[in-house]
This record gives C-alpha cells, sequence and structure tokens, in this order.
C-alpha cells in the first residue's frame, strides 16, 4: 500500500503541481485551507506538508489543532523562515521546514528520509474534528483544544452516539435504548442527568454548545 500524503496550500497551482509529481508514487490528499486541512488530517496520512500562510486559519493554528492526534510528521512550507519563527512552528509540532521555491526532486528526497526514520507506530484511530474538539472513537476520548476532557463510560456512549450523527435528533427514550440497552433498569430521566453532566464537563473548556435542545423532542450535536 502507497504512504499517503496530505498536501495544504492556499496556491492551486502549487497544490495541483505536487500532487501531479507525487501521485505515482504516493496516495495524495489535498487541502487548499485550513479548515480542511484539519478534516482531511482525520484520514491521518503518513506525512503532511503544511504551508504556513494560509488566510484565515494558518498552518501553525492547524498543527496545534491536529498535533495531539496525529503522529505523522508535518513539513512546514514557508517563501521565508526567521530562526524565532522555527522555533515557534518546531513548538507547535512541525518536524522540518521546506523553503520556497523547492525542488520537487529534492522535496521527494526529504519526504523520503522522513517516513524512513519516522518510527512512531500508533494504531489508525477513528478521529473527528468539531471545531476545537477532538473525538477519538477508537481511544474513547475527548479534548477540547487540546485539554482531555474526562467523560464516564455512558458519558461518552451518549456523546459517542450523537456526534456520529450529528445534526439528528434522538429522543431520551431513543438515546437510553442505544446506550444502556432495552432491559436496562433505569430511565429515560437519566439521560438527561448524564447530558448535564457531559454539557457541565464540555463548557469548562468552551463556550460552544455542543449538545443542543430540541424542545419536546429530544437532542441533537451541534458540532
Amino acid at each position: 500500500m502507497k504512504p499517503t500524503l496530505l498536501i495544504v496550500d492556499d496556491e492551486r497551482g502549487i497544490v495541483d503541481t505536487m500532487k501531479a509529481y507525487f501521485s505515482p508514487q504516493y496516495e495524495v490528499l489535498t487541502a487548499c485551507n485550513g479548515q480542511e486541512a484539519v478534516q482531511k488530517a482525520e484520514r491521518q496520512p503518513d506525512l503532511i506538508l503544511l504551508d504556513i500562510n494560509m488566510p484565515g486559519m494558518d498552518g501553525l493554528s492547524v498543527c496545534r489543532t491536529i498535533r495531539a492526534h496525529v503522529a505523522c510528521p508535518i513539513l512546514f512550507l514557508t517563501a521565508r523562515i526567521e530562526s524565532a519563527d522555527q522555533i515557534i512552528g518546531f513548538q507547535a509540532g512541525a518536524d522540518d521546514y521546506i523553503l520556497k521555491p523547492f525542488d520537487l526532486d529534492e522535496l521527494a528526497a526529504r519526504i523520503a528520509a522522513h517516513l524512513r526514520r519516522e518510527q512512531r507506530r500508533i494504531s489508525p484511530s477513528n478521529l473527528r474534528f468539531f471545531g476545537e474538539c477532538a473525538v477519538d472513537y477508537s481511544a474513547r476520548t475527548v479534548t477540547v483544544h487540546g485539554e482531555d476532557v474526562p467523560l464516564s463510560r455512558r458519558e461518552f456512549d451518549i456523546l459517542e452516539l450523537l456526534s456520529l450523527n450529528a445534526g439528528q435528533v434522538f429522543d431520551r427514550e431513543r438515546i437510553y435504548e442505544t446506550v444502556w440497552g432495552i432491559d436496562g433498569d433505569g430511565s429515560s430521566d437519566t439521560v438527561m442527568e448524564h447530558v448535564r453532566k457531559i454539557r457541565a464537563k464540555l463548557a469548562r473548556h468552551t463556550l460552544h454548545s455542543y449538545i443542543e435542545t430540541v424542545w419536546g423532542c429530544g437532542y441533537k450535536w451541534n458540532g
């Protein structure tokens, strides 16, 4: 199986050129802005080429958002770099810098070297990003701004159900039957208390309300 590269740059011409060059050797994912890059990172590429200077969400912000969840090398692409900027980038989680304009053959050699040296061996995770919130369904963890949000087993089960079906409304009875099973010895009122606890824990890290109440109907995930 070919290694997967994620190429991120707001200049479409650069993205297209690199994709055409690397496609014979790698599976190539592309993104032209920071938000798209974060979403594509969910696919756990083997290496990321990330432009720093993008409008909106820049490369540094992308790196900080995904670094705790993506183990692969991240190589920054930049037109110029000062020592102080390099330090900031490495602190954000970058593994290397590539100066523009670059020779594609040299870039290919640099990528190959990083992949050879890559010793991180993590099991692929089922990961989704919802703004500043990251949910790892394999590890059953939730982080906001990189900080852990400790959830009980049932709390995570509810969050998992809602977030995997974002926008869909679930009434309390359906949530209870799905999470506790039809043989549960409690009641749907238990769901309301668990949702309250999940909201309180998330509220310690963000002002965004991820679980929305649909009055008279139930709850839905507002990612």
